[in-house]
């Protein structure tokens, strides 16, 4: 690979990790919706996920209009759309779960931005609101270090869906996806520096 030239799939330049990505399957059904400035930062990740999970769809949050596919899926009676945000109303995931129990499918969707974007979706999105809350009891303090003045307790992208899996009883999934993002971090500040990962 070129020093002047980031790979197109995993955007590093000093080393590629694209045969690193695991290809994981998963009986949980999620989405992940993004907000379009997450789409120019490479410190994304959420594309961890997506590149990970072949259950894991994206789309692209737009004030003015929800995504009409995203609509569908929301729509579809065979499926019981849960919005992974944390607040007054959210139930505990696993308890929110077994309460539903019956023939619908789980999905679950992960606002894929900074937790004020991830607020500000949420409020300027009517829609959104009408989805059943749910939360994870996070105890494990977040290991990612991409981005500066990040709140103690908030968990990226990545790591929600790490966590979502292992309250779902879904470990080897889980922890595939972890080695691989544990690894991204490594490699990411390696490759900003300007050098390969020993």
């Amino acid at each position: 690979m070129s020093n002047q030239q980031a790979c197109s799939g995993c955007g590093f330049t000093h080393q590629c990790v694209c045969h690193l990505i695991p290809s994981v399957e998963s009986q949980t059904d999620l989405v992940l919706l993004t907000h379009e400035n997450e789409l120019s930062r490479d410190t994304n990740t959420g594309k961890l996920l997506q590149q990970s999970l072949k259950q894991c769809e994206s789309f692209v949050w737009q004030r003015k209009m929800p995504p009409a596919e995203l609509i569908t899926l929301l729509e579809d009676e065979t499926r019981q759309p849960f919005l992974l945000f944390p607040s007054e109303e959210s139930m505990e995931c696993q308890q929110a779960v077994l309460n539903e129990a019956n023939d619908q499918k789980p999905l679950f969707i992960i606002l894929d931005g900074t937790w004020q974007e991830a607020k500000k979706m949420l409020n300027k999105s009517p829609w959104l609101k009408t989805i059943p809350q749910v939360h994870l009891d996070i105890t494990s303090e977040s290991s990612y270090t991409l981005r500066r003045n990040q709140d103690s307790g908030h968990l990226c992208t990545c790591e929600v869906g790490v966590e979502l899996l292992r309250v779902l009883g879904e470990e080897e999934p889980a922890r595939l996806i972890d080695d691989y993002y544990q690894h991204y971090l490594k490699v990411f500040q390696a490759d900003k520096c300007g050098h390969s990962l020993k």
